[in-house]
């Protein structure tokens, strides 16, 4: 081995070293935010205490006691009083109705965000039994997911168990749309739309795929030019007169005319300026200094939703979901699949979560439709890039004899894709969709699948818990 592997290999080493590490501190650092949360909730109990010692006075007067607090321990920790006194409800609720979710964070099992999440999502259920059940299930996830995948998990575990249907809270929550502006700095500012998250995500794409066919035409005509530049510097024409249409003169140098306008804009750029171009003017344009050309405004949004067979057909009231991320109220859902062509349908079992139809998807359709359901992301750990997004990765290289069979096969977005050919990271597949990640420091990591969870209800009107 010489002197280079050496080295190499004992910087991948000290990688593990730099995980570890970290991990004890996260750990750490959980353990103080649970004494932290226990503190505040201790504190928020002794106004209550005091509040029930005041009388039948006014509710300002009553609410005095905790805004004193808030205030005091605002002041000690320099935090606006209001923020502290959210803080001191938080904690409250959090020891009183979630003490599974409580003993996690003071084991460092998991992170104060981890627990924040599972607090969202769960004070909606108000049964003791149901919430527990709740918080049981959603706290496996917890300690081996990301904070935003056990967000969308508690989210979708809690609908079953909420009181009111999923179109009542979505009939409720749409009224709360609206269009804000925000002054940032360096003369900018940003303009915030809240709606429908079918329609929010259909514009996005709609934009994005705009944006990339300006990009594609860019890169055209710089293909076009330096192949005209090329033509007229050997005394050639090209063969279609495209040195002139450039305005390029003899020896491939530019004639009177300017040289041609190229886009310059990155693609978060083109976005934006496409979505201002629709909203002041009505439509986008391809060049900015050229407004006659078009063709964008043919481009429709593409967006992948999730439906169960009962929903569709009116059977139950469960909601389906958007790209697998964030839930969608089932009359919209209804309406996607009933008259909207744009919309890609996957069709699930209501019960046992498994996919049972789809429309359509490019490239080995029923491996690629397969594995879009069962991985929904890239399955590099903490990655949400949804699957509809990601490549086909063998995990053992094609080349290397790896089968293109399910069980070789799962979504890597393109960034990680790239980093597991360019690096010492591995991937093996283990039964059930487990992916086993092994990083050039040695350290394995476990990425599984989107839990299929069902809360059953009994003969005895109590909740089973249905793995799938």
């Amino acid at each position: 081995m010489d002197a280079d592997e050496k080295r190499r290999r004992a910087e991948e080493k000290r990688a593990g070293v730099f995980a570890d590490r970290l991990a004890r501190l996260q750990r750490a650092e959980a353990k103080i935010a649970a004494e932290k949360t226990r503190l505040l909730a201790e504190a928020y109990a002794l106004t209550v205490e005091q509040r029930s010692r005041i009388g039948s006075v006014s509710s300002r007067e009553r609410d005095m006691p905790l805004r004193s607090m808030a205030l005091e321990l605002g002041m000690a920790v320099r935090v606006n009083d209001r923020s502290m006194q959210t803080q001191m409800h938080d904690a409250h609720e959090l020891v009183e109705l979630f003490p599974a979710t409580m003993e996690a964070l003071e084991d460092g099992r998991v992170s104060r965000a981890h627990a924040q999440v599972i607090q969202d999502a769960g004070r909606v259920i108000d049964d003791p039994v149901d919430r527990a059940s709740f918080e049981r299930i959603v706290l496996v996830e917890a300690e081996r997911q990301t904070v935003p995948r056990t967000k969308t998990y508690a989210r979708q575990r809690a609908e079953v168990l909420d009181p009111r249907p999923l179109q009542e809270r979505h009939d409720t929550a749409i009224r709360q749309r609206r269009v804000w502006v925000t002054d940032l700095d360096d003369t900018l500012s940003a303009l915030t739309i809240v709606g429908g998250n079918v329609y929010i995500h259909g514009a996005y794409h709609r934009l994005t795929t705009q944006g990339t066919t300006i990009k594609n035409v860019d890169r055209a005509k710089r293909r076009a030019y330096a192949t005209a530049r090329a033509c007229a510097g050997a005394g050639l024409d090209g063969g279609d007169g495209s040195g002139a249409a450039f305005g390029l003169g003899d020896e491939g140098a530019p004639g009177e005319d300017a040289e041609p306008w190229f886009d310059e804009r990155t693609l978060d750029e083109i976005r934006c300026d496409l979505a201002l171009d629709m909203l002041l003017a009505g439509s986008p344009v391809i060049d900015p200094t050229d407004p006659t050309t078009g063709g964008l405004g043919a481009i429709r949004a593409e967006v992948q939703i999730t439906i169960p067979i009962t929903t569709l057909t009116g059977v139950t009231t469960s909601g389906a979901e958007l790209n697998g991320v964030t839930p969608v109220d089932p009359e919209t859902a209804r309406r996607m699949a009933g008259t909207a062509k744009i919309w890609e349908r996957v069709m699930t079992d209501p019960i046992t979560g498994v996919v049972t139809a789809v429309d359509r998807y490019q490239l080995h359709p029923s491996q690629t439709r397969y594995l879009n359901a069962r991985d929904v992301t890239c399955r590099t750990p903490g990655c949400r890039r949804p699957a509809k997004l990601c490549h086909i990765d063998h995990s053992k290289d094609f080349a290397h004899g790896g089968k293109s069979c399910n069980d070789n096969l799962c979504n890597e977005c393109a960034r990680h894709h790239t980093l597991k050919h360019a690096t010492n990271w591995h991937v093996e597949q283990l039964p059930g969709g487990i992916l086993k990640f092994t990083s050039p420091g040695g350290k394995t990591y476990d990425s599984h699948p989107p839990s299929r969870v069902a809360f059953i209800p009994t003969d005895d009107d109590g909740y089973a818990v249905a793995p799938f």
